[in-house]
């Protein structure tokens, strides 16, 4: 099993609130910490290694000190570099916004290719830094959503926290069987069914890791409303929200899915984004 945390900087305040995420997280898992920093002129490398790849470690070191600390100065792309390093890595970090590569991954689609792709499961640092209030799961019933569940039961445990595992239905978010006249207008929807039927998938997926993490304290949430909305909510009482990359329901050919998108963009507190197997 791979035990590093890798963190991508960039020298902005966002990439340094990373490498603090970073370095808690290397500390819960007893991991080492990877600075990692893509460059693409060689003119920007000496002030990167000796500026602010030391700042990063002496800040990663003032919050763990006996923490094993590295760095990786690599040339080319951020998503290239950061995809590589992810092979070896139980968990990549990076900073909602900066000013290039790793600290600006949001202000274009290379944090979603890095979440859809990447070989291990992704956070985004952004909203206030809180270390009050549960661990929020996404629950879905899809393959990303069950390794999600594993992550976020995982990391409530590591960090002593209570975990809200929530499911959001609706009655347009999935088509419902319909046996009657073929007129598509008669339309009769069975809300009592389908609340027990989504109760069911929501209490099917925690229940085995509820079992493995017995100190946990869990809430289940069965919520029926608009699902990145009630999700966006919840998300403001949170320390950290985790969702799978992709969930049911999707459009083919996405690379992410568009609940984790919307966590990733304007959730009001770190997110992470955890991929299914293979």
């Amino acid at each position: 099993m791979n035990d590093t945390v890798i963190v991508g900087v960039d020298g902005s305040p966002p990439s340094l609130a990373a490498v603090d995420v970073a370095a808690a997280e290397a500390r819960l898992r007893g991991a080492q910490l990877r600075i990692v920093h893509a460059f693409s002129r060689t003119a920007d490398l000496d002030p990167m290694i000796h500026g602010v790849l030391a700042q990063a470690e002496r800040r990663a070191h003032s919050l763990a000190p006996e923490l094993e600390v590295a760095r990786t100065v690599a040339s080319g792309e951020t998503l290239t570099v950061l995809q590589s390093e992810s092979r070896h890595a139980v968990l990549a970090v990076v900073g909602g916004r900066g000013r290039s590569g790793f600290g600006g991954l949001l202000l274009g689609s290379t944090v979603v290719q890095l979440a859809a792709h990447g070989h291990c499961p992704l956070m985004v640092v952004r909203g206030r830094p809180d270390l009050r209030g549960p661990v929020l799961l996404a629950v879905d019933g899809s393959p990303a959503g069950n390794a999600a569940a594993g992550f976020a039961f995982a990391e409530a445990a590591l960090r002593g926290a209570p975990l809200v595992a929530m499911h959001v239905w609706n009655t347009w978010s999935e088509p419902t069987p319909y046996e009657g006249p073929a007129d598509p207008l008669n339309v009769v929807v069975d809300l009592d069914r389908l609340r027990e039927r989504h109760r069911r998938l929501l209490e099917e997926t925690v229940a085995p890791l509820r079992a493995a993490h017995p100190r946990v304290a869990v809430e289940l949430r069965l919520e029926r409303a608009r699902v990145r909305h009630a999700l966006l909510d919840a998300a403001r009482e949170a320390q950290l929200v985790v969702a799978g990359a992709r969930g049911h329901g999707g459009f083919t050919g996405m690379l992410l899915g568009s609940v984790s998108q919307a966590l990733l963009y304007h959730a009001d507190c770190p997110v992470a984004v955890v991929r299914g197997t293979r």
